[in-house]
């Protein structure tokens, strides 16, 4: 048997036909365990692929969730049996929904454990500081004939219905508290108590609908509304990658996520080189003072490098930039399958992606996320990179301008991470 430890964003094979998700927490929290089955599309094809507590076998049979002793839940997935069109079973952890104000941060310990085939593959998630009440925490997904854990972690502060809309499931509308009929068997609410509850505190109010999932063209931006005075929001800009192909991915193909930023106490600041500030591996930043962004951890095998951002009143501009360590050769940063994608949590999802396929070079700025945008955050696909071999990262300047190879030069080594 053997025994592996993802950190986030990393990912493992899976050896057998069947696949087992053990979740645990260290406390007597409740906590709600659910699977979603999506296409290609990253959605649903019915409501029915969301297995939950009212709805607990799914995919023609395939997947079962099963409560465990208290503090750990099972999803069994037989991945030889899964419908051909679902490619990928994610595995969702949700704060007690009948205590108002709980989120995950209040569960110490939670992980995830993966057993397939001889292998166990550990998750160990890590504390959510970002106030979300629920998680993706590891996905199952099809490669080719074969099939992989990765580890994810990401959080959505606006509960099920922004992971929901993500995903392309329907949510029920809060009923009126007034007698109505059974709840669905499908509805996404536990089995109603025996007396009238009080009214549920309205959700967080959006000047607009959410964007679902976007994807930008070459130059293309999209606005996710917000209230930036809300202290509740936390925007996630992730670096994706997936290796390309078996050579590159077995090699590693270890990319670097590069965060700079721009405070809104610093915008139009005369003296650019007052704007250089940025969240990297040896700089993972912090969420409980400024700049309020927080690097989760760096993956040096392909998956995903996320930041969170939150206090949206105190920022200005974030530059999501990738570097490419030498070792990595001189493929294109396309060819490793990199892309960024920004979301609030909320059921909003932007997707920036690559178009030039440029060989030899060590960075490439990606996406502009511009919070200055009165109507709420404005992401712009930007796609510039470097010289030809040159070291030197890029600057973002206060009026949200940047420079290719204005900034220090960047070799990567071994050091632990500071966290402010």
């Amino acid at each position: 048997m053997s025994d592996v430890t993802l950190p986030t964003g990393a990912n493992a094979p899976l050896t057998g036909d069947r696949a087992e998700v053990s979740i645990g927490w260290a406390s007597a929290d409740v906590v709600d365990v659910s699977a979603v089955l999506l296409t290609d599309a990253h959605k649903v094809r019915t409501d029915e692929d969301l297995v939950f507590f009212n709805n607990p076998v799914g995919g023609d049979g395939a997947v079962r969730t099963t409560a465990g002793p208290s503090g750990t839940t099972h999803v069994a997935v037989e991945l030889a049996k899964l419908p051909a069109e679902v490619t990928k079973v994610v595995v969702v952890v949700s704060a007690d929904a009948d205590r108002p104000g709980a989120t995950l941060g209040q569960v110490p310990g939670l992980s995830a454990l993966t057993t397939s085939g001889d292998a166990r593959i550990t998750y160990p998630a890590g504390a959510f500081e970002g106030g979300e009440t629920v998680a993706v925490l590891v996905e199952l997904y099809r490669r080719g004939d074969a099939w992989k854990v990765r580890a994810v972690g990401q959080g959505y502060a606006s509960g099920l219905a922004g992971l929901a809309t993500d995903f392309g499931i329907s949510v029920e509308d809060e009923p009126e508290p007034t007698p109505a009929p059974a709840a669905p068997v499908h509805a996404m609410v536990k089995e109603p108590a025996a007396a009238p509850a009080p009214a549920a505190p309205a959700p967080i109010s959006m000047a607009k609908e959410p964007l679902g999932r976007v994807d930008l063209a070459k130059g293309g931006r999209a606005t996710i509304s917000m209230d930036k005075d809300d202290r509740s929001i936390t925007v996630t800009a992730s670096l994706v990658w997936d290796g390309g192909n078996d050579a590159r991915r077995k090699s590693g193909a270890d990319l670097d996520l590069y965060a700079l930023y721009v405070p809104r106490s610093k915008l139009g600041a005369l003296n650019k080189g007052d704007s250089d500030g940025v969240i990297y591996y040896r700089d993972l930043g912090s969420l409980k003072s400024a700049p309020y962004i927080k690097l989760d951890g760096d993956s040096r095998v392909p998956g995903r490098e996320t930041v969170r951002i939150t206090r949206p009143d105190q920022q200005g501009y974030v530059l999501i930039c990738a570097y490419s360590a030498v070792e990595n050769g001189f493929g294109s940063f396309k060819s490793y399958g990199a892309h960024a994608e920004v979301t609030d949590g909320q059921g909003s999802t932007v997707n920036v992606p690559l178009f030039n396929n440029k060989r030899a070079v060590f960075w490439v700025a990606i996406a502009l996320v511009d919070f200055t945008d009165p109507e709420g955050v404005s992401i712009q696909h930007v796609e510039k990179y470097s010289k030809l071999m040159q070291e030197r990262r890029p600057m973002l300047y206060p009026d949200g301008t940047f420079e290719m190879g204005a900034g220090p030069a960047e070799f990567k080594t071994v050091r632990a991470p500071r966290e402010r």
